[in-house]
This record gives C-alpha cells, structure tokens and sequence, in this order.
C-alpha cells in the first residue's frame, strides 16, 4: 500500500521561530514552506514539517533520521561547526567516541533539537 508512496518525517516544537533558526541555519535546510504553526523544509526529496505542539520535546526516540552515507564525516564536521553537540548512548553497545558511534563500517550520531527531539544521522 505505502511502497510507492514518500513518506516524511514531522516534529513537534514549542517555539516555532527558534525551530526556524535551528532547522534553517543549523542544520542548512531550505524552508519549502511556512503557516502560523508550522514550518516545511526540504531534506533530500523529501519534506521535514515541524509544528507547533505542547508535547514538544516528550520523545524519547528518533524524530527524524538523515542517511548520509560516505558524506557522514563531512557532515558530522559542519554540524560540529555549527554549534551541533552530540549525545552518546553507551547503552547500545557500539564503540563511542567524541559522540560518534561505531559498529564496523557503520558511524551514527544524535543530537538533540532545541526542543530535545532526538535527532539521528549515519552513514547508510
């Protein structure tokens, strides 16, 4: 029913203009589109929508996921730059260092949205 269908990922904030700021000048996506209470940005070919949303911040999973695949370090690093801190989840059982995660060939890593929605990158 949904293979042939883009699916998109949408996360509840508190504060929409400070969602702007992150989302647009942190994270470099480029605003598709805006109302009063939500925000649409372009990832890829597909959309990422925040809103405005009194659970923001309540997750306690992964919002969104971003597949950077042999970019991960190049983008790891301009996130850095970017003032991006990243968690680290020993629990896993994945080697950690400097908050990137290793198992093998494969890296991730998780930062965290000024709302505390747990955001998720890796080299797929």
């Amino acid at each position: 029913m949904f293979s042939d269908v883009s699916s998109s990922a949408i996360v509840a904030v508190k504060d929409l203009a400070r969602a702007r700021a992150f989302y647009a000048n942190t994270l470099r996506l480029a605003l598709a589109s805006e109302d009063d209470q939500v925000l649409t940005f372009r990832t890829g070919a597909t959309t990422l929508a925040v809103y405005v949303s009194d659970a923001a911040g309540t997750n306690k999973a992964n919002a969104a996921v971003w597949s950077a695949g042999a970019d991960f370090d190049a983008v790891v690093a301009q996130l850095k730059m970017n003032g991006v801190t990243f968690e680290e989840y020993p629990v896993l059982g994945m080697q950690v260092s400097d908050g990137i995660h290793t198992a093998g060939d494969f890296k991730a890593a998780w930062f965290k949205d000024p709302d505390g929605n747990i955001l998720h990158i890796n080299s797929m």
